[in-house]
């Protein structure tokens, strides 16, 4: 037997013998103060409601949990060798956990490792003053108003994306005229962060096998079933192991993250060096960072690679989704093409043209679309919290190293903030008076797929902006019909969830005067 055999074969064996062993809180035994939380159905006796979660990804698990488990806020599930996890799921309970007691939590160690391999150590992976530091630095570049000054960005881009799907369907031997959606969706959306966050265009739109787009599908490539088990499993005796694991797939993700720091450090001297010649002033993301005078080279590369990543993975997944939903409701997309041809009859959908943000806000029913999108398809279906000290949640201890995780996939379709159609995809729900920013739900928090508090997406208006223009640039240049429309949409596995055939649809051009 290979010594690489018997890793794969008796490394969860030693895992839950040394969990039982010299971790007592996660072993089969309870946890005492946790005891009286109600749990969640489908437990293994070894490994919890791992297979559950394997099962059911993109948070699937959370909002089955939610639905079929009476509970008063609070639902305890389980990991691999019974490792305890809170979800939390009302509204005062997240109010808390975000908000009033966010200094109580922070991200576990386990998910900064994992994150930091891929991304860096940006402001994603900061806590305390460091975040409120960070954030305070970058927020010029993510407020409203600059935002606004992107649209021509993520409107030309959009074009650019269109004429370059036109020229390949005319090219494509193949009937019907076809795409897959995550191939355009995943290179647009790295193009726009690269000329938003960078002011350098990677041009990936022309060149499917742009080394940059392919080495992050290398790094977000989904996880198999065991590669997913030994990374759980590691959790229990270091953080770090798995990362350390002679795994194919840890062999990967490392030769694309080298690539990607590369690319980062090279934009960042040569940003530097332009600066420092005053030859450029820019309004980019880097160029902010840099002129706020509190980063090091090196921590301008982490923030870059923090946003490279989390800037085009989430959109990308975004807008599959809103193309799959609007493929599914045919009418909700006739709908918005004549909201969006007749509104903005004077701008070129088959030319790059300066377009004022004023009118793509001003178009309620893709807003509408949007963040009904957002709303029923999270790309982050959760993310977790530890607690760093002995805390209170709803009036129940919460033991300082607790784990709580945060479900948007669950809380974004829950009944009694969202009404009985909460499992319904509704643009309209965000029509209306009072109900453009909340869809009509009952409370703040119903809305989770930005979070909220201190330690919000910072850059939610930028994807929500760049997610309306190129969904109006796809509707209106384009009739949708998904290939096989009694396909079951299946999400695949991982921290952005996206559907796993990436959304195959048919096109027909739209003609101008049409």
């Amino acid at each position: 037997m290979s010594s690489r055999f018997a890793l794969w074969i008796g490394f969860p064996f030693v895992v839950t013998a040394l969990a039982t062993s010299y971790f007592p809180t996660y072993s089969i035994r309870e946890s005492f103060a946790l005891t009286f939380i109600v749990l969640s159905i489908g437990r293994s006796i070894w490994n919890g409601h791992f297979e559950s979660l394997v099962k059911l990804p993109g948070g699937c698990s959370s909002r089955k949990w939610m639905q079929e488990v009476p509970n008063s806020g609070l639902l305890r599930y389980y990991l691999i060798a019974n490792s305890e996890r809170i979800l939390v799921l009302s509204a005062k309970a997240l109010g808390e956990v975000l908000v009033s007691k966010c200094d109580d939590y922070i991200k576990p160690s386990h998910v900064k490792v994992l994150l930091e391999s891929k991304i860096g150590k940006g402001i994603l992976l900061t806590e305390g003053e460091h975040h409120r530091y960070q954030r305070k630095l970058l927020q010029p570049a993510f407020s409203f108003r600059h935002v606004k000054t992107l649209y021509p960005i993520f409107w030309n881009k959009g074009i650019e994306m269109a004429n370059a799907i036109v020229k390949s369907l005319e090219l494509s031997p193949e009937k019907p005229k076809v795409i897959r959606v995550s191939d355009w969706a995943n290179r647009i959306t790295l193009d726009i962060i690269g000329l938003a966050g960078m002011d350098h265009d990677f041009d990936s739109i022309h060149n499917p096998m742009n080394r940059l787009h392919m080495e992050y599908r290398k790094v977000f490539r989904e996880p198999s079933k065991l590669t997913m088990f030994l990374q759980f499993s590691s959790l229990l005796i270091s953080p770090r192991l798995f990362t350390h694991l002679p795994l194919k797939h840890n062999r990967k993700v490392e030769e694309g993250v080298q690539y990607i720091r590369s690319i980062c450090k090279q934009i960042v001297l040569e940003k530097r060096q332009k600066m420092e010649r005053k030859e450029t002033g820019g309004v980019d993301i880097l160029s902010i960072a840099m002129e706020s005078g509190g980063f090091t080279n090196e921590q301008l590369v982490d923030q870059m690679m923090t946003f490279l990543a989390a800037g085009h993975e989430t959109t990308a997944s975004a807008l599959q989704y809103v193309i799959y939903a609007l493929c599914k409701h045919s009418k909700i997309q006739t709908r918005l093409r004549e909201e969006i041809r007749s509104s903005l009859s004077s701008i070129s959908f088959d030319s790059p043209t300066p377009i004022a943000s004023s009118l793509i806000d001003s178009l309620p029913y893709l807003h509408a679309v949007c963040s009904e999108t957002l709303r029923f398809y999270s790309p982050v279906p959760f993310t977790v919290r530890e607690a760093v000290r002995d805390t209170m949640l709803l009036d129940t201890f919460i033991p300082k190293g607790t784990n709580i995780t945060i479900a948007p996939a669950a809380t974004n379709h829950d009944p009694d903030l969202w009404g009985p159609d909460a499992g319904i995809f509704n643009p309209e729900r965000w029509m209306g008076p009072g109900k453009t920013n909340s869809g009509g739900a009952t409370n703040n928090y119903a809305f989770l797929t930005f979070i909220h508090g201190p330690r919000s997406c910072i850059g939610s208006t930028f994807a929500r902006s760049e997610l309306a223009c190129l969904v109006a640039v796809m509707v209106g240049r384009f009739e949708m019909e998904l290939l096989e429309p009694e396909k079951e949409l299946i999400i695949k596995k991982g921290g952005v969830a996206a559907p796993e055939d990436g959304v195959v649809v048919k096109l027909k051009v739209v003609e101008n005067g049409t």
